[in-house]
């Protein structure tokens, strides 16, 4: 059964916390890029070193009212893995994984090259993680919640409530939580909530479930 499209109605001042918002995701982005050039340069070593293959990984993934673009990643799986699949629907996901790979996402600093996607507008600091373009489960439950409808971000509410143990309908009532109370402290909670999440690892499982519960 489809599930129902809610528009969310957002009020004068989130609109308004919108615009701020942008404002303080290309400054910081650009602060980031900057400031943490060094790192950068060391991953991208230690990626080509390790295996063959491209150093970042792009992905078609859902944007802002269901539109799509390309999100950037430290590649951290062999260039055999199949495509745009997810993680939890391989029959093995750590098969998969190269050394460097395990370490980047298990400290998410694979995580890292979306600061350009952040940069060029496609995302946000802080929103619903993007979709996979094919994980229809999931943008469909996050439709009954208008959580398609604002900015997907490096990190969100959900990231820090579970990450990778959640199940879909889970996450996407987390983000639709995120919608509803949309704006500057609900960013703060966000952000110095993820790094707490990042820093104990919390909810990283590879090959979560990351499905709906049958």
């Amino acid at each position: 059964m489809k599930g129902i499209k809610k528009m969310r109605q957002f009020t004068m001042s989130q609109k308004l916390y919108m615009g701020v918002k942008r404002i303080i995701d290309i400054l910081l982005s650009a602060m980031a890029l900057i400031l943490l050039s060094w790192l950068f340069l060391i991953l991208c070593i230690a990626i080509k070193i390790d295996s063959r293959g491209p150093i970042l990984f792009k992905q078609k993934r859902v944007g802002i009212h269901k539109t799509h673009f390309m999100i950037y990643k430290f590649r951290t799986m062999r260039i055999d893995t199949p495509k745009d699949m997810p993680t939890h629907m391989l029959a093995d996901p750590e098969q998969y994984i190269t050394r460097v790979g395990k370490f980047l996402r298990k400290s998410s600093l694979d995580e890292l090259p979306q600061i350009i996607n952040i940069l060029m507008g496609k995302m946000s600091i802080v929103g619903p993680r993007p979709a996979l373009w094919n994980q229809y489960d999931l943008i469909e439950e996050r439709d009954k919640y208008g959580a398609n409808d604002v900015m997907p971000g490096l990190t969100g509410w959900a990231q820090i409530n579970g990450r990778d143990e959640l199940e879909i309908d889970v996450k996407a009532k987390l983000d639709g939580e995120y919608v509803k109370k949309f704006g500057f402290i609900m960013d703060l909670k966000c952000f110095f909530g993820t790094i707490t999440a990042v820093l104990s690892h919390k909810g990283v499982v590879e090959g979560g479930t990351g499905e709906m519960h049958k």
